[in-house]
């Protein structure tokens, strides 16, 4: 018997309970989660245990917290389930990280594709470039989105690209994986000094009706109908910004760097 509390992660996430397992309501249920539960690595940097699956649903839902690809995906892969669509996890690894071309970690990221009545579709809640609605697994042609423009391209050893507004972002393999398949990489960012995620690092974002507000270390960055604002936070305004903008309520301060020189005291 599933411990899964379908109506509570759908009240967590401001979303309808679909009556038909349709496009429709896939797309809604992906952006209410992408627009209520932020990406983010508070746990990595502190060393905190990371789980996947049924066993993430407590930081997500009843802590209201966020969480990385592995946490996020995993969580809504349950739900999913759960109302009865027929989900699986597709492994990814990023090609660009905003600044650079680069190969990412082979199992570096979690995909989901969702099987429905007129085909296979792509959706992930936990990556900073991702589509607001589902994209079609199997077109070519480009997909227009919320968040931008998004085509997928084969390659030569048959896995598939994600390029969005012309940058290739992650590299797919078709094949679905079981979730204990992602153990071994997730082990490594949660513990290797390696790791973008871990020691003195903090990432965040979160899709908002006006724009978009991201967190790197102490800087916070929101956009807000194409202005931008960022500011620099220190120790006193750290937590109430990650409540503020977040959602999210911390008790401690994670590993973060040193204030910027200059930065007012």
């Amino acid at each position: 018997m599933s411990n899964v509390d379908v109506d509570a992660y759908l009240e967590r996430i401001g979303a309808k309970r679909p009556e038909r397992l349709d496009l429709a309501a896939l797309a809604h249920l992906q952006e209410r989660h992408i627009m209520s539960v932020p990406f983010e690595t508070i746990d990595f940097n502190l060393g905190i245990p990371i789980r996947m699956g049924e066993d993430v649903l407590d930081k997500v839902v009843r802590r209201r917290r966020g969480g990385g690809c592995y946490e996020l995906n995993s969580a809504f892969a349950t739900l999913l389930r759960e109302l009865g669509f027929s989900v699986h996890m597709l492994p990814g690894r990023t090609l660009h990280n905003g600044q650079e071309a680069l190969l990412g970690w082979f199992y570096g990221h979690m995909v989901l594709r969702v099987d429905l009545a007129d085909g296979p579709y792509l959706v992930d809640v936990g990556f900073r470039w991702a589509s607001r609605k589902p994209l079609r697994m199997d077109l070519r042609e480009v997909q227009q989105d919320e968040n931008g423009a998004y085509r997928i391209v084969d390659t030569p050893e048959g896995d598939v690209e994600l390029v969005h507004n012309g940058v290739h972002r992650i590299r797919l393999e078709t094949r679905a994986r079981d979730l204990g398949d992602f153990v071994p990489t997730l082990w490594f960012f949660s513990t290797s000094p390696d790791s973008p995620v871990t020691g003195g690092s903090v990432w965040a974002s979160l899709i908002t009706p006006t724009g978009r507000v991201s967190l790197l270390d102490r800087t916070l960055t929101r956009i807000e109908n194409g202005e931008r604002f960022k500011e620099v936070l220190d120790d006193e305004a750290f937590i109430p910004a990650m409540r503020r903008w977040f959602g999210m309520e911390i008790d401690r301060l994670p590993n973060l760097p040193p204030m910027p020189e200059g930065s007012p005291a």
